[in-house]
């Protein structure tokens, strides 16, 4: 199924109806980097917020999860949309999710 995101949503708000929606957790960092030293985004900002501050427009519009994406595919069109970095992680939030890997089994 899936579902939409904007930028008015919280981050606290996406990765509870991404972990309800697909069963894995859902790191987002503050701008467009998920790399060592990323910081991690505050639960309560909104994406708009938290975007890559050098795009005025990232954060804007709309963009739809679809259950038949890989996680891999899924990340990378996250952060063109919004220029917010990503990682997909298993429902612990313990170790990072197969990049091969469907949002949806």
């Amino acid at each position: 199924m899936g579902f939409k995101v904007d930028g008015r949503m919280t981050v606290q708000s996406l990765k509870a109806k991404f972990k309800e929606e697909f069963g894995y957790s859902l790191r987002v960092y503050v701008g467009n980097n998920a790399g060592r030293g990323a910081r991690k985004a505050e639960d309560t900002k909104r994406l708009s917020e938290i975007a890559d501050e050098r795009d005025s427009l990232a954060g804007q519009g709309e963009f739809e999860i679809s259950n038949d994406m890989t996680v891999a595919q899924f990340e990378k069109a996250f952060q063109e949309k919004f220029d917010i970095a990503v990682q997909v992680a298993d429902a612990s939030d313990e170790k990072l999710a197969d990049n091969d890997a469907k949002l949806k089994a």
